[in-house]
């Protein structure tokens, strides 16, 4: 009986010390390490913020819903794969599944309708979800396929959305340029006056 009574002690003790230095000092620490300058707004989700507002982040992308789908004005981030109250991850289908290659053909058909464009002309990345589900950037050729409705629907002249979308252009994009959403629908919400 005195074996156990040690033994008992001896992983309560453990218990206790692990408890300790796992669930109290090591989150603190962590938490201390991104209060430091200039690590601070990466460990708050790399906030966007205008005048004094959060946009949005420039980590995360998050498809924006227009309030009237007719009247779009917004340029559109990859689809996501993930489903409401998931908070990231991608479906883990591949390239011969059923469903997978039906969700393609149905975003690339709506796509299309939207951007008034034939189904061939959509590029992967507008069908196709990324690991994540939560990229914050597209390829140049999905934001030059969005940027006639864009300017339709802004009342900007195409040239000038083009001139937006050639400005958040950056090395964004997997091993090519990459045009990251939210800077370029703050930016064509700016140049249209602030009026979507």
């Amino acid at each position: 009986m005195n074996t156990l009574v040690k033994q008992t002690w001896a992983g309560l003790r453990v218990l206790l010390v692990l408890t300790v230095l796992l669930g109290i000092l090591y989150p603190l620490a962590v938490w201390a390490v991104t209060r430091i300058p200039g690590l601070e707004g990466h460990a708050e989700g790399s906030i966007v913020t205008q005048n004094g507002q959060a946009v949005g982040s420039s980590l995360i992308g998050v498809d924006p819903v227009p309030a009237d789908p007719a009247h779009d004005p917004w340029f559109h981030t990859r689809p996501s794969a993930i489903g409401p109250g998931v908070p990231s991850g991608a479906s883990n289908k591949g390239p011969d599944n059923a469903d997978l290659v039906q969700a393609i053909e149905q975003r690339k058909a709506s796509i299309a309708e939207r951007e008034g464009v034939s189904p061939g002309q959509v590029p992967p990345d507008a069908v196709t979800a990324s690991g994540s589900g939560l990229d914050p950037a597209i390829s140049v050729a999905y934001a030059d396929l969005q940027a006639a409705r864009v300017a339709r629907n802004t009342g900007l002249s195409l040239d000038r959305v083009k001139q937006l979308i050639a400005q958040n252009t950056s090395g964004a994009g997997i091993g090519v340029p990459g045009v990251t959403v939210l800077p370029l629908n703050l930016a064509v919400r700016a140049a249209a006056g602030g009026a979507h």
